[in-house]
């Protein structure tokens, strides 16, 4: 790798400057939504300012539109999902409060929207369920559409998996279908999706490692391979999936860290996982490790390789993203409060440490946006 920070030209129609919105613990420092920029020509980032007071906004997703930015939290002493109609743009973006409709089942983990605006849907950790809304023409939150209760609990590890505990919720490819990791189940709960009316019915399920705690998941762009993180023994299933019947075979499971060198760590657990755009890496965070690790895949079978570990220049990565053109991968650290910038290679994989990193309070969730 080179030590030399790489330079990148804005490619033509790109603007140079992106919005960052950094989703938030409910610990201190940290009051709501944050927001910075990422400029795309040489990695730097502006410092985080709060764009929304919000009590815990855990996660945040993107209304397809742009101008809709949606988190899920506590408003008003209720556990709710939220959306904000965004003003603005670069380092001026702000956040309006459009409305907020109660879960009504617990707080939510993760938040997601289909590529048309009408649906969103949310996972509660907590109770085990997922949620689904429908969205009214403006990106505000219309009602609860549908509710799906998870039921048991694998039992292999102790006091993590005695419930269902579902933990990320997103769509197939063509969004006939959606996919809900159970980290208390070992398995990823699959439904049917009828976006127009914004419902899900139950369509079985994909079998994870007993004992692997799957936490969140990904498709690769052709979307023929899943790649879902195993939080609690901090590995990576590979999956072919089969689109015509919406369902999963595993193929591979493989360690994001070593056994060895996880032994010495007091805490250890992973949280995120990404596919690079050009669909050659995908990417996993182990937080007590505090990297990521690059994988390289395979293009004939999907299968992964580790190429190189990174330190993320902070503690506790819970959340990491790319940018929209793959060059930057940012990294938050809940417990360092910061978000650092790595540039990424695009033929090898591997990150290079920017030399750039922001205070960024208690971040969790790191979402950006085309301008």
């Amino acid at each position: 790798m080179s030590s030399a920070t790489p330079s990148f030209a804005a490619q033509p129609g790109e603007n140079a400057v992106i919005s960052v919105w950094i989703g938030t613990s409910n610990a201190k420092p940290s009051k709501g939504i944050y927001h910075c920029t990422l400029n795309t020509q040489n990695g730097k980032l502006s410092d985080p300012t709060l764009a929304a007071e919000m009590g815990g906004p855990g996660f945040l997703a993107m209304h397809p539109n742009g101008s809709v930015l949606y988190a899920v939290g506590d408003v008003g002493g209720t556990a709710s999902v939220a959306a904000f109609k965004i003003d603005g743009s670069g380092k001026d973006a702000k956040l309006t409060l459009l409305n907020s409709v109660a879960i009504g089942d617990g707080g939510a983990a993760h938040v997601a929207v289909d590529s048309k605006g009408k649906m969103l849907m949310t996972a509660q950790y907590g109770s085990g369920s997922v949620a689904a809304f429908s969205l009214n023409a403006d990106g505000s939150v219309n009602q609860r559409t549908s509710l799906m209760k998870h039921e048991g609990g694998s039992r292999i590890v102790p006091n993590r998996q005695e419930a269902p505990h579902a933990h990320w919720a997103g769509f197939s490819p063509d969004e006939r279908f959606a996919f809900v990791p159970d980290l208390g189940l070992d398995k990823v709960m699959i439904y049917k999706v009828d976006t127009d009316t914004a419902t899900l019915t139950s369509h079985g399920f994909g079998q994870a490692p007993l004992g692997g705690g799957p936490r969140h998941m990904k498709f690769h762009p052709n979307g023929k391979w899943i790649f879902l993180l195993n939080e609690l023994d901090l590995s990576v299933t590979v999956f072919d999936y089969d689109a015509e019947n919406g369902t999963m075979t595993p193929k591979q499971t493989i360690p994001t860290v070593s056994k060895s060198e996880l032994a010495k760590e007091l805490f250890k657990s992973a949280s995120e996982i990404r596919v690079h755009p050009n669909g050659k890496f995908v990417y996993s965070a182990n937080r007590g490790h505090d990297t990521i690790t690059v994988f390289k895949v395979n293009p004939q079978t999907g299968e992964l390789s580790v190429i190189e570990h990174e330190h993320v220049r902070g503690a506790t990565p819970r959340n990491f993203n790319l940018d929209p053109s793959g060059r930057w991968l940012l990294a938050a650290g809940q417990n360092s409060h910061t978000l650092a910038s790595f540039a990424v290679n695009p033929t090898t994989g591997e990150l290079t440490y920017n030399q750039n990193v922001v205070h960024a309070p208690s971040a969790i969730c790191v979402l950006m946006q085309h301008e």
